[in-house]
């Protein structure tokens, strides 16, 4: 439990950031996660990922498939590459690619994602580093027991979409919820919360229910 209260406090202090000061505009929304996964062998999965986020107005819905290959090595850590197509409404598209590694130290667990963002309206390529810690903790006994989760996630954008785009800390989101495996089923429920930190402009700040769940084939 102590690890847990440990990420939630990392992502309270993340949170607070200079663009946070300003008043939020808060908006609701309903995050869908489901995915797929398939063993290629030992220590190669290939993972298609989709999603659908349904949002408030002025916000457009937004909708993607991933396609990931994702790769363990001898001491565990698990390198990733993957594509998105995407969906914001229906006038614009983006085209990701995603470069990723995940690790862990003691509880903790870490994600760090590069990205490449290609918008259908734009006309420049968007780059940005996420970084993602986060932990568990069991409910219960056995491998189909209810775990308690948590984690906080930074967006640092290096190179905006537009020549004159914001960069910096673009963006903050953290997740906490409940998690089983129930079979070939990994289930996820729990809330959301996703501040979009704009400059000279109050964030946006998203509070959503999330539902994710994942098929093993």
């Amino acid at each position: 439990m102590r690890t847990l209260i440990s990420s939630l406090l990392v992502a309270g202090l993340v949170s607070f950031t200079p663009g946070a000061a300003l008043a939020g505009d808060e908006e609701a929304e309903l995050w869908f996660n489901p995915s797929a996964t398939r063993a290629i062998n030992d220590r190669t999965v290939f993972e298609l990922e989709t999603a659908q986020r349904f949002r408030s107005d002025p916000r457009l819905d937004t909708f993607f498939v991933r396609a990931w290959v994702n790769r363990e090595d001898a001491r565990g850590t698990e390198w990733s590459v993957g594509v998105e197509q995407r969906w914001n409404g229906s006038d614009q598209q983006e085209v990701r690619l995603l470069q990723q590694v995940g690790y862990s130290w003691s509880a903790l667990d870490f994600r760090t994602r590069l990205e490449q963002r290609f918008m259908s309206d734009s006309s420049q390529t968007g780059v940005r580093i996420r970084q993602r810690v986060g932990t568990s903790v069991p409910l219960g006994e056995g491998d189909d027991a209810w775990s308690l989760a948590g984690d906080a996630e930074l967006i640092v954008t290096l190179r905006g979409t537009e020549p004159d785009g914001q960069t910096g800390v673009t963006g903050v989101r953290t997740f906490i919820g409940f998690e089983r495996e129930i079979g070939r089923y990994d289930l996820s429920l729990g809330y959301l919360r996703q501040q979009d930190i704009r400059d000279g402009r109050p964030d946006r700040i998203g509070h959503a229910p999330f539902i994710g769940l994942n098929t093993a084939f």
